[in-house]
């Protein structure tokens, strides 16, 4: 298939796939449960963190969280520490291998960053960390990382694995969809795009098996290895055919790989 066939071809899947219809089953539906945009943030945060597995157990997942907090996330993390606040109920929370400590470690996290540091958005703690000649989200999540694992948060070491970042040669998949989400803006209604320091041609594609799988059949991607590298191949291919927006094709590539099997 040529370039321009293989255009054509995903423009026809990103069309199909990118509606709301897609919402329902998808981790995307947890912060379509909320309309304050740090509702939005703190759910689409939880909701990426925890996308591995089936979809249907992250979305069980959430929604047991939110419980929790009472549907409230953003009223529950500003007033975590207040006596009032009982936490006992979150300390057999687990989600495969996230559990009640790592959870703790978010939610203290989100704590510092909102009430302590009196940031308004989560959109911060990824954008203070980026120049203005980035191509890529590259410094904004090697700095996010060091950010959340700060010295005003006390942590186990277990925690950091939960946290990617491109020095550790991951993929980033899971992050770079939440900041899809944030970032990202159209008229179908699936992504948010209520960050607005962030640009849709800075993303990189969120990359898992799935995805790799159909980029390489189609010769989008040639890194053997599903890592940093490979995300950043992979974006810089579908800006051949989006310069301004290339992670929108994820929508396509996603669907060909995990709903259609293709490839």
């Amino acid at each position: 298939m040529n370039t321009a066939k293989l255009k054509d071809f995903l423009d026809s899947k990103v069309d199909e796939y990118n509606q709301p219809f897609f919402i329902n089953d998808d981790p995307v539906s947890i912060p379509h449960l909320f309309s304050k945009k740090q509702d939005i943030e703190i759910a689409g945060f939880f909701a990426a963190t925890f996308a591995w597995g089936t979809r249907k157990s992250i979305i069980n997942s959430c929604k047991r969280l939110f419980e929790l907090m009472g549907n409230t996330p953003y009223e529950f993390i500003m007033h975590k520490n207040d006596s009032t606040v009982k936490l006992n109920s979150f300390t057999k929370f687990t989600h495969r291998t996230f559990n009640s400590s790592d959870l703790f470690t978010f939610l203290d996290f989100l704590h510092y960053h909102y009430a302590v540091k009196k940031e308004q958005s989560l959109e911060t703690a990824f954008a203070m960390h980026m120049n203005n000649e980035d191509q890529d989200t590259e410094n904004a999540l090697n700095g996010f990382y060091s950010y959340f694992f700060n010295s005003n948060i006390g942590f186990e070491k277990r925690t950091m694995k939960h946290v990617a970042a491109p020095f550790k040669k991951s993929a980033c998949k899971r992050l770079n969809m939440f900041l899809r989400w944030m970032v990202r803006s159209d008229k179908k209604g699936v992504d948010f795009g209520i960050w607005k320091n962030i640009l849709p041609s800075q993303l990189i594609c969120p990359l898992d098996v799935h995805v790799a799988r159909v980029a390489r059949h189609f010769r989008l991607l040639s890194e053997k290895q599903t890592n940093w590298n490979a995300a950043v191949e992979l974006t810089e291919s579908l800006k051949n055919f989006d310069p301004q927006d290339p992670v929108k094709y994820d929508f396509a590539l996603f669907a060909l790989g995990a709903m259609e099997k293709h490839g």
